[in-house]
């Protein structure tokens, strides 16, 4: 990858792909503005995001980039020093996201799934659960398929209501998956709940996953991404008879050699210390991994996939070209989810 060429004319704003190149230019014909940067979580060297300046404003051009499609802000620097973060005027395509909307590109041979033109017609019902242990409650939306009733196979998502909003959960459900009831569980103070917390992990799998069993044909399977990931994997392995399957998508399992980078991270130590006890004991189940090739936590998401498989559990490890963002674990899901349901429903 590299960053190369002024624009020859007049600066077009906005992503244009020539080649398997991008370049991206901003309009600032009054010289307005001291610089302009790309904002990206690709993994793009830092010195090659500053855009440089053309004939009527700014430009960059990246080659070579690893993806089919990226989201990504734009930061102007004002003469003053002044630093403003946006997303791209002159790109109308934008993707929700847990701290704002980023401008998207779609690069050649993107196809957003089928599935989102699903209309999804269900039940929704919000239940509350006591966690004194955690100070509070643990909130949970439960959807269940128009026309079910009765016992259903159930599948339990961390950031669920977050999930469900910006990967269209129950859509996916009600398009690609057999019968089944989606348990939406809310975050709370989500650091420290899914940090590999003994409490958390406690005040699910003996108050709220027993109340779901009413509702639940055979053992639930457990979904999570990133935090919540780790989280899944943390009350699997302290409460091995929990789940049936795990879907854990670009999981925190942060090791210190791995990631040096999240060191500050308030959480950090208990994860980095339940992440180095799973070499040790397990009750395999099936267990999917997703994550995206460009990554931080791909290489501890491998790392896992191994210990995992050497213990016996049945182990699918999915690299898919996008980054950590709620879009990427979206397309994710068809067929790597349907596949795990369809395996963990023949089991029971």
């Amino acid at each position: 990858m590299q960053s190369s060429g002024d624009l020859a004319q007049a600066v077009e704003p906005g992503p244009r792909v020539v080649d398997g190149a991008v370049t991206w230019g901003f309009a600032d014909p009054e010289h307005e503005l001291a610089g302009v940067r790309l904002v990206q979580e690709l993994g793009v060297p830092g010195d090659l995001l500053d855009f440089r300046r053309v004939p009527g404003g700014w430009a960059l051009t990246l080659e070579a980039l690893a993806v089919l499609r990226m989201e990504y802000r734009l930061e102007l620097r004002a003469g003053s020093g002044e630093r403003q973060e946006l997303c791209d005027p002159a790109n109308p395509l934008r993707a929700p996201g847990a701290f704002g909307e980023k401008s998207v590109l779609e690069l050649p041979g993107y196809v957003p799934p089928d599935w989102l033109a699903t209309t999804v017609d269900g039940t929704y019902d919000d239940l509350a659960f006591p966690a004194e242990e955690l100070g509070g409650e643990i909130h949970v939306r439960v959807w269940t398929p128009a026309n079910a009733s009765g016992k259903l196979p159930m599948v339990v998502a961390h950031d669920g209501p977050e999930y469900d909003r910006l990967a269209q959960f129950t859509t996916f459900a009600a398009a690609k998956l057999p019968p089944l009831r989606v348990a939406l569980v809310a975050p709370g103070d989500r650091n420290r709940w899914y940090s590999a917390n003994p409490a958390y992990a406690t005040a699910m799998a003996t108050t709220v996953l027993p109340a779901l069993a009413e509702l639940t044909e055979g053992r639930p399977i457990g979904l999570g991404v990133s935090l919540g990931a780790l989280a899944m994997m943390h009350l699997h392995r302290t409460h091995p008879d929990t789940f049936a399957g795990l879907f854990l998508q670009s999981g925190s399992f942060f090791t210190p050699e791995l990631d040096p980078q999240e060191r500050d991270f308030s959480g950090f130590a208990p994860v980095a210390a339940f992440v180095a006890s799973l070499a040790e004991g397990a009750r395999p189940i099936p267990v999917t991994i997703t994550c995206g090739t460009v990554e931080e936590n791909l290489a501890n998401n491998r790392r896992l996939a191994d210990v995992l498989r050497a213990q016996g559990y049945p182990v699918n490890l999915v690299e898919v070209p996008d980054a950590h963002n709620f879009v990427a674990w979206r397309d994710a899901l068809d067929p790597a989810l349907t596949e795990l349901i369809n395996a963990v429903l023949t089991r029971q």
